[in-house]
């Protein structure tokens, strides 16, 4: 049986062209549209679909208002359709904080070199979550996030932050914890992630304390321009201080560095004065830009084992190579367990090659980092 899906956008143009591409895979089937975030709302409610794809500029609901709906009264796997502007980036991160699993530009020439590859590309992200199913959410009572943000704040804003969506279906496991630290030296803590990312990247920095004695680098694949628009974010809403990376900063203890989109992040010099390096990178061979990969494997060369890597969410196998190079070097690396993820690609990846000692849940990946390397 075909997978579900409802088309939720104003135009009836794009609703016809994401349509079509999405029929044309045998295991999807487009259900109905929706032309506005209220209709999205109503529909979700009673055709229950196993995806949504959501607009986010529509009249009568938009599409942040209307993920929180559908989130609160029948959720459900949604990926945004973003434009790529610094307001475009904004609004998808409100998205992704309301409950949205994913998200693709909406221009489709931004994201492939033609239509079919970009049809591929949209076809291959909805059947993904379509897979994943049984989307939970839980209130901020039972999970609050440390924040940085004054009490002023909009009410907007603080409405988003009222509740915090798991966008993962909760195990009924024992949730797996880090029994006892290895005794291991760390001077890096290394963080590789794609889809679902973002969600995840938040819940696990907003925990640590101000004092983290070291420092953070994160790849995340997104856009460049969204990835300052989410260490703003991050930084807004973290105790510790989270910058978009730049060509020549210095790691420093307590401080994420977040790889810019459309670029790479080296991390050059020596393990007691390690800088960051930006380059472009215009390799046929790279899929992503920024890499998991490229970032471990440079972490491997300066810092040889003393880095704690770990790898979250995210479709594909990016970080499997670069967490082989740093477990060579004597590093840990931890991955995010299947039952937590909204992909379980790339965790997948490194757990199926033996590289990953330890497999856990997003809920306690911070708590087992702190007894890890003894801190707290």
């Amino acid at each position: 049986m075909a997978y579900k899906v409802l088309v939720v956008d104003d135009s009836s143009f794009f609703r016809r062209r994401v349509t079509d591409i999405l029929n044309k895979d045998p295991q999807l089937e487009v259900i109905d549209v929706a032309v506005n975030g209220q209709e999205a709302v109503d529909k979700a409610l009673a055709l229950k679909p196993d995806v949504i794809t959501m607009d986010i500029e529509m009249p009568v609901l938009n599409g942040i208002e209307a993920v929180q709906k559908i989130m609160a009264q029948s959720p459900t796997a949604i990926l945004m359709f973003s434009s790529l502007t610094h307001q475009g980036a904004k609004s998808t991160l409100d998205a992704l904080e309301a409950g949205a699993l994913d998200f693709l530009p909406k221009k489709f020439s931004d994201i492939a070199k033609n239509s079919d590859e970009a049809g591929s590309l949209l076809r291959q992200r909805v059947a993904q979550l379509a897979k994943k199913g049984g989307v939970t959410r839980r209130s901020l009572s039972r999970d609050r996030f440390s924040t940085k943000r004054s009490q002023d704040t909009q009410s907007s804003a603080n409405v988003r932050k009222s509740i915090v969506p798991s966008t993962v279906p909760l195990s009924t496991k024992k949730a797996a914890v880090l029994k006892a630290s290895s005794g291991k030296k760390y001077s890096l803590l290394a963080i590789g992630t794609s889809t679902g990312g973002p969600v995840a990247l938040q819940k696990i920095l907003t925990q640590f304390p101000q004092d983290f004695p070291l420092p953070i680098i994160m790849i995340q694949h997104m856009p460049a321009t969204f990835t300052n628009a989410f260490a703003s974010r991050l930084n807004s809403l973290c105790k510790i201080s989270v910058k978009e990376a730049n060509d020549g900063d210095v790691l420093k203890p307590g401080c994420a560095y977040l790889a810019p989109g459309g670029r790479q992040m080296v991390i050059a010099g020596t393990e007691n004065a390690a800088k960051i390096k930006i380059i472009d990178d215009n390799s046929a061979k790279i899929t992503f830009k920024p890499s998991v990969d490229v970032s471990f494997g440079s972490a491997a060369k300066v810092f040889g084992g003393n880095v704690l890597g770990v790898i979250l969410t995210g479709m594909g196998a990016d970080g499997r190579e670069g967490s082989r190079m740093l477990k060579a070097k004597g590093a840990t690396i931890w991955a995010q367990d299947e039952q937590s993820c909204v992909v379980y690609g790339m965790p997948q990846a490194v757990t199926v090659a033996g590289i990953s000692q330890l497999s856990l849940p997003l809920d306690t990946i911070s708590s087992s980092i702190f007894k890890e390397i003894k801190h707290g």
